[in-house]
């Protein structure tokens, strides 16, 4: 996933709600890091997304963005 696959699908998951989440929400599986300082630190885009997924409880079947059914294969 690249940085703007992360920042769409953040969008269209949680919306105007979504800037505030990356900047603000701790993610416990992220060293308690906001997704934002996460992504600054090198951690893959991937992760921090389906870090916060876990930490919004974003269902399973929309953790691989909103539409799609399954992951994208590398």
């Amino acid at each position: 996933m690249r940085r703007s696959e992360f920042d769409r699908a953040v969008r269209d998951e949680f919306g105007a709600q979504g800037a505030y989440l990356v900047s603000d929400l701790h993610l416990s599986a992220m060293a308690d890091r906001t997704a934002s300082a996460a992504l600054d630190a090198g951690e893959p885009a991937r992760d921090v997304w389906l870090a916060l997924c876990a930490e919004m409880d974003v269902p399973l079947a929309r953790r691989h963005g909103v539409g799609r059914m399954e992951p994208r294969r590398s």
